[in-house]
């Protein structure tokens, strides 16, 4: 219609890639971003603290770890959900390696389960190591759609009772991580972030 100016589309063409933004004055506003939402964190009390400290010694966690997966989350670590590849248990090797039995041990209120990955089964974990895990439970196929991941992983949740929200999969892959989105798991620690500690 002659005489009407059109409004600027919210949506970028073609070839943008969505990076930062070049217009003048994109620092400022990135400060006065992250000094609001400074803004807005709670203060913890300091017994509070207090408690969440001992909390993340309790399951074997720095408490920045701990702080991160409580922030993420929003819930407490109820328990940890481990991938054999995480743990480094191959189907020629399935023996737990010193260093990882160690510090599964150190994990001491919260809950500690694997999902078996084949050839291993469930069976074998129990064998493997019988007092280091409360459940053990089959992994979702290699390449799984995300529903039969999302149900697998679920499934290792039901024996236990444990509410996902507070479940860390500790894992090593690409496609663990996927597992933990397609769960919507609290949180998803990679194993050398977990084994280091």
């Amino acid at each position: 219609m002659p005489g009407t100016t059109q409004k600027a589309s919210a949506i970028p063409g073609p070839g943008h890639n969505n990076g930062p933004s070049m217009e003048p004055g994109a620092g400022w506003r990135r400060h006065c971003w992250s000094v609001a939402r400074e803004a807005l964190l709670p203060t913890l009390p300091i017994e509070v603290l207090r408690q969440r400290v001992k909390r993340a010694a309790e399951i074997g966690l720095d408490y920045r770890t701990y702080a991160s997966i409580r922030a993420a989350s929003g819930h407490d670590v109820v328990a940890f959900l481990f991938s054999t590849n995480a743990l480094h248990l191959l189907p020629r090797r399935p023996d737990l390696s010193e260093n990882r039995a160690r510090r599964l041990e150190t994990v001491a209120g919260a809950g500690r389960a694997a999902l078996a990955q084949a050839p291993l089964s469930p069976a074998d974990l129990s064998r493997f190591m019988p007092a280091l895990l409360d459940h053990a439970s089959q992994a979702p196929a290699p390449y799984a759609p995300w529903s039969e991941a999302r149900a697998r992983v679920l499934g290792a949740l039901t024996g236990p009772g444990w509410p996902r929200g507070g479940v860390v999969l500790v894992g090593d892959t690409g496609p663990e991580h996927e597992w933990a989105l397609a769960a919507r798991l609290g949180y998803y620690l990679p194993a050398e972030r977990f084994f280091a500690a």
